[in-house]
């Protein structure tokens, strides 16, 4: 099987391209850039470096959240309009997972920085979730952990490592990037998505959703709507 997969849930853009689990080809473009620019002429790049064409793929995995708002909306419309196109597979893993390495011990909860000192929050254990994903402040992860024997974080933990060090200080950390290979292979096994039912995977309203939905929670209105 030929897969491509990418990640755009985060400033970084993850991309790789595998066959029968072997990882051909992959890019991580860690800069602050519009994916909308970037992800299509990297695909067309690594495609180009394996003399590819997109009808050579069998199937288009894609980080489906948590993440950016507009960063999993550019992923989920590119990732759909190419599956529907090339009438190939469409499979969503989470973003937070692929975060998770293949081999592991313990506790490992992947984090994305939702600022305000709230995150994204993943929990597994052998690859499997202990806890749901969530939109949590640090002290409320924190306190979920801090029983755990052998706890990990992972991904953007750079603005949490002094609370880690203060609370936690036999917990171990590392900061990492989406690894869109990853993503592929925690994918391989999982059946296809339907292409007409697949969404982003917010976790969390947009603010703006949030703030107009406090001021119009008895009228019935709905946000959608009141925007057209």
């Amino acid at each position: 099987m030929k897969v491509l997969a990418f990640d755009t849930s985060s400033k970084a853009l993850s991309l790789a391209i595998l066959e029968d689990k072997q990882v051909l080809a992959e890019t991580t473009i860690n800069i602050k850039k519009n994916h909308s620019i970037t992800l299509m002429p990297a695909i067309d790049f690594l495609m180009a470096s394996l003399d590819w064409t997109p009808k050579d793929l069998d199937r288009i995995v894609v980080a489906e959240g948590p993440g950016s708002y507009t960063g999993l909306r550019i992923a989920v419309a590119t990732a759909k309009t190419l599956a529907h196109t090339l009438n190939i597979e469409l499979v969503g893993m989470s973003s937070l997972l692929a975060l998770v390495p293949r081999q592991q011990e313990g506790l490992f909860v992947p984090l994305m920085d939702a600022r305000r000192n709230n995150v994204y929050a993943g929990f597994y254990e052998n690859a499997q979730p202990v806890l749901p994903e969530a939109h949590l402040s640090f002290a409320e992860v924190l306190e979920q952990v801090k029983d755990a024997e052998q706890v990990t974080f992972v991904g953007e933990v750079g603005a949490f490592v002094e609370q880690i060090q203060e609370q936690l200080p036999q917990a171990s950390y590392q900061e990492t990037l989406p690894n869109a290979a990853n993503l592929a292979l925690w994918a391989w096994d999982k059946e296809a998505d339907s292409l007409h039912d697949f969404v982003p995977n917010y976790l969390k309203r947009v603010e703006a959703e949030e703030n107009w939905l406090k001021n119009h929670s008895e009228s019935g209105e709905s946000y959608i709507k009141r925007l057209w």
